[in-house]
């Protein structure tokens, strides 16, 4: 194979959509996989929606991602004369028609009929092209067949397909001549897409063999792959109204991309053998557009998280000190989560301190966003209280007076060691009758606030004899 050119071509309409993500990965992954240009086209042509803070935001989860584009990304709006000319020359060549109905008007002629869509009203009425709607003359017999990596061959019979508007009465061009009119441009080899534009194929198969006959110059047409719908645990496509669809909420709930890029390549695709946590090298050597799939794909967020925690579990400790950063101790100027805020001042955070207990909690956590609350315990001042586990802990537990009385006594001399800490409450334990479970699940709440967390009597060592024997008599006094 000759070396691929692919595009990814979204909208900046809103935030980047995980669909949109695993279309990016996949043609990302081919040209990879082939020696080929990746390029990012942003279709900006819809000015009443578009926004250039979504333009931004696709750019960045991209970079996020690690699949920037192999060069500057351009604009669908660069190639606004080129799509004009297009449309001029398929209306010259009689490809193109004038049409000024309106849909009340189209839907008044097929009442009592079994046809749908447009039905021709206005094909052989010669109407000039200002001021009109444009629409292809779609073929009356015959099929357009759309030939594709993944499906095979996908038959749609011509007398299907409507005479399609190419050209809005506003004189806007419409995707299926734009985009097309872009592919030629760039020299696009490859359109690799979502499901969704199946139906769009054939209108652009046929707008390029007339394109072709109105320049007298065939051109090349791209080999088409389309891509699986993902689906929600319903089964039904993934809603930006139903569905945490955003990559960048993904990233501000401290997902990994490493984790992200496996997951969104699981969408349709697998690799070879049994495993299923594959590194971004192993994609790029097996995948294959043929390999993919193309029945719906599950996006399984509990699968996602399962594989994060296990990509947070395979990190070194000081890259998951760093990744913990954004959500512990973010550095000014740089980038932090989304509606994040951290519940210590600034000073009380302690570098020391977080590296000491960061591969305790490395162990328990599926997102970065879930570490803050398992350390807050060490840098605030007045950790916050869960009260029903304070309540079932300590108030309604037998004998847990004693045990944090004990507590407090043995812990004001000797060692203070993750080990020592053990020892002795198995010795307060045993001397009440209670199992470690009983005797840690008060102590635990009164020192941390809350009855789950990283192991309690490294905790303590961490921090320290002063603080942990202050909030064990903090507590009994809590208790009266």
């Amino acid at each position: 194979m000759d070396a691929p050119r692919v595009r990814f071509a979204p909208s900046p309409t809103g935030f980047f959509h995980v669909g949109s993500a695993r279309s990016s990965l996949f043609n990302w992954l081919f040209a990879r996989r082939h020696g080929g240009t990746f390029v990012l086209r942003i279709e900006d042509t819809d000015a009443e929606r578009n926004r250039e803070e979504w333009v931004d935001g696709i750019i960045e989860a991209m970079a996020w991602l690690g699949m920037s584009s192999d060069e500057p990304p351009v604009r669908q709006s660069q190639f606004a004369d080129a799509h004009r000319v297009a449309a001029e020359l398929l209306f010259d060549q009689g490809a193109l028609y004038g049409c000024d109905c309106t849909r009340e008007q189209i839907d008044a002629r097929l009442v009592d009929k079994p046809q749908t869509g447009y039905d021709g009203f206005c094909r052989d009425r010669g109407l000039p092209k200002a001021g009109t709607a444009l629409r292809f003359r779609v073929p009356d017999d015959g099929e357009t067949v759309v030939r594709d990596l993944i499906r095979g061959d996908v038959a749609f019979p011509n007398a299907a397909i409507e005479d399609f508007v190419v050209v809005k009465s506003s004189g806007a061009v419409l995707f299926a001549l734009s985009n097309l009119v872009d592919d030629r441009a760039m020299g696009i080899t490859h359109v690799v897409r979502g499901e969704e534009h199946l139906a769009n194929t054939p209108k652009q198969l046929l707008l390029a063999a007339a394109l072709d006959e109105a320049e007298g110059a065939p051109q090349p047409v791209p080999l088409f792959a389309h891509l699986p719908l993902l689906v929600n645990e319903q089964r039904k496509k993934l809603s930006k109204r139903r569905d945490p669809v955003a990559v960048e909420s993904y990233r501000d709930r401290g997902f990994l991309p490493e984790a992200m890029v496996n997951f969104l390549a699981l969408l349709g695709w697998s690799p070879r053998g049994d495993g299923e946590i594959v590194d971004r090298a192993t994609m790029i050597e097996q995948f294959a557009l043929e390999d993919v799939n193309h029945s719906p794909a599950f996006f399984d967020v509990a699968k996602l998280t399962h594989m994060n925690g296990a990509y947070i579990r395979a990190m070194a400790p000081d890259a998951f000190v760093d990744a913990c950063r954004p959500w512990v101790s973010p550095e000014e100027g740089a980038w932090a989560p989304a509606d994040h805020e951290v519940p210590w001042l600034p000073e009380r955070f302690d570098e020391a301190v977080f590296r000491a207990i960061a591969p305790l909690v490395q162990e328990r956590v599926a997102t970065l966003d879930e570490v803050c609350a398992m350390v807050d315990f060490l840098f605030l001042e007045h950790p916050a209280r869960d009260q029903g586990a304070f309540d079932k802990a300590i108030v309604a537990q037998t004998g847990a007076r004693e045990v944090l009385a004990d507590a407090l006594s043995a812990f004001e001399v000797g060692a203070f060691d993750a080990v020592t800490l053990h020892e002795t409450l198995v010795e307060i334990g045993d001397r009440h009758g209670l199992a470690l479970r009983k005797t840690q699940a008060p102590v635990r709440v009164a020192v941390t606030g809350r009855a789950v967390g990283p192991p309690l009597f490294e905790s303590m060592a961490i921090l320290g004899r002063d603080e942990v024997r202050a909030r064990l008599a903090a507590a009994l006094r809590d208790l009266g």
